[in-house]
């Protein structure tokens, strides 16, 4: 619980093992045990045959809404599921309120399909400014965190994302085609160049984990849903890291920026991809 006086900082500085904690369980309970086990009737489309939500992101959704509101009396909650049912929770991101931003499972098309790279992403955030991140992979057991200032880790060791090797070709994950407006689909094939080598993306938090881990050199992504990106971005920042958008402004967890946007391992990186970016408008 959060004293009177005490910062949403200081607060993390006690409590960040506790968010863990309850990440951990809300996949042990909610997640993993529905993993190459779901039934028919526990998969539903949203928008679209890409667009998937199972039973597991629904309740793992409802038990970490419970879980970290108990933790910070007088937080907000923006998850995935509840902004799909009713859009007007979104915009607690604008406000004063401490808000944990929540995806349940980061990647469910991977998940639906047995595969392993999915996540649990959390991130809380106050006056749009991401202050701590959980990045949780429970089927490949690694768990990444992020609090802003004190750096980043994976499962405990510190995080560097470095530099790209001079010479090689830059590995950047992209936006699938169905997410993308005429106008982005221009820009990302600004990326198909000497020199670049992009790929589609699979679940946003593990890219950005891959980021700050210096195993992929950068993303270039073209929505801007808060709880795929406002974990991944603060654990590339921590890492050392950048992040851009096509205006060459960080890109904000409130909305309203100019996509499609980047984030990379080193802000030099980050600035090589906006402008290819935007060369190919």
């Amino acid at each position: 619980m959060i004293e009177d006086t005490e910062t949403i900082d200081e607060f993390l500085a006690r409590h960040s093992s506790d968010v863990e904690e309850a990440v951990r369980k809300a996949a042990a309970a909610e997640i993993m045990p529905r993993f190459r086990q779901l039934a028919a009737h526990e998969i539903d489309q949203k928008s679209g045959p890409h667009d998937l939500v199972t039973d597991a992101d629904r309740r793992a959704e409802l038990s970490l809404t419970d879980a970290l509101s108990a933790l910070l009396p007088g937080s907000l909650v923006v998850g995935e599921e509840a902004v799909h049912a009713n859009p007007k929770t979104h915009e607690a991101i604008q406000g004063d309120a401490p808000v944990w931003i929540v995806d349940p499972v980061d990647g469910t098309r991977q998940f639906v399909h047995g595969e392993p790279g999915f996540c649990t992403l959390v991130a809380v955030a106050q006056g749009g400014v991401i202050r701590g991140s959980w990045t949780y992979a429970p089927a490949l057991d690694r768990f990444a965190v992020a609090i802003r200032g004190r750096g980043a880790t994976l499962d405990g060791e510190p995080l560097r994302a470095g530099s790209p090797e001079p010479g090689r070709d830059l590995e950047v994950a992209t936006s699938h085609p169905d997410y993308t407006t005429p106008e982005q689909k221009a820009a990302l094939l600004g990326l198909w160049t000497a020199g670049v080598a992009p790929r589609a993306c699979g679940s946003a938090g593990l890219e950005y984990l891959a980021i700050a881990r210096g195993r992929l050199d950068a993303t270039a992504f073209s929505w801007e849903a808060a709880w795929d990106h406002a974990a991944g971005l603060l654990l590339v920042e921590e890492a050392g890291g950048a992040h851009l958008t096509l205006t060459g402004e960080p890109f904000r967890i409130t909305g309203g920026n100019a996509l499609p946007f980047t984030a990379a391992r080193d802000e030099a990186t980050a600035r090589r991809v906006v402008e290819l970016l935007s060369g190919g408008v």
